[in-house]
């Protein structure tokens, strides 16, 4: 899917890319320097997505656009206090959680289907496996425990954040993650 959406900046000089300076033009309307947001932060953030999302592409493909749709309305009010990446990092978790609210305990898609989906795991890849495996106990998992292990072990949210974000008290955020753990090794378990 990102084949295409590579940064365009100089990686090998840092200075050459100023964000700030990019989120300036892209305020005052151009269109390619959006694009070049776009570019630098996607990727990244459809990872994330994907596994919110439980492997599921078209979900964390509406909820990257989405994210990216709030931005480009939300971009003239951003103060660039914080790192864009990180703004644009909570929209597109928020777009994802409210898609897996309104989803509630309705998954009619197929585990099947999902797996299919698993991008980017090439059968000549020796850890493609072991990969495969974790993103197929991940994808299975309930729908807020994922969330909450995601976040906080992959992302690195702190409980009271997640908390928030999931409408939550701590302690169940962290009752979540205790549960998600449990359910991952025995999966995983199961599968060797």
């Amino acid at each position: 899917m990102f084949d295409t959406l590579t940064p365009e900046r100089d990686t090998a000089s840092p200075a050459a890319y100023d964000e700030h300076a990019v989120v300036r033009a892209a305020v005052a309307g151009d269109v390619a320097a959006y694009e070049q947001l776009y570019r630098q932060h996607a990727p990244r953030l459809f990872a994330v997505l994907w596994r919110l999302c439980g492997g599921q592409q078209a979900r964390a493909e509406d909820a990257l656009q989405e994210a990216f749709l709030q931005a480009w309305k939300a971009l003239p009010a951003f103060r660039m206090e914080s790192s864009l990446g990180t703004w644009l990092h909570r929209l597109g978790v928020n777009a994802a959680l409210m898609d897996l609210r309104a989803q509630g305990r309705h998954d009619h898609d197929s585990l099947e289907d999902r797996d299919r989906e698993l991008p980017g795991m090439g059968i000549d890849d020796p850890c493609a496996g072991t990969e495969r495996d974790l993103e197929r106990a991940l994808a299975r998992l309930p729908p807020r425990a994922r969330a909450v292990l995601v976040l906080h072990d992959i992302e690195g949210w702190k409980h009271h954040e997640i908390a928030e974000q999931l409408q939550m008290a701590v302690g169940t955020s962290k009752a979540q993650l205790h549960r998600a753990r449990g359910l991952l090794r025995a999966r995983l378990g199961d599968m060797t």
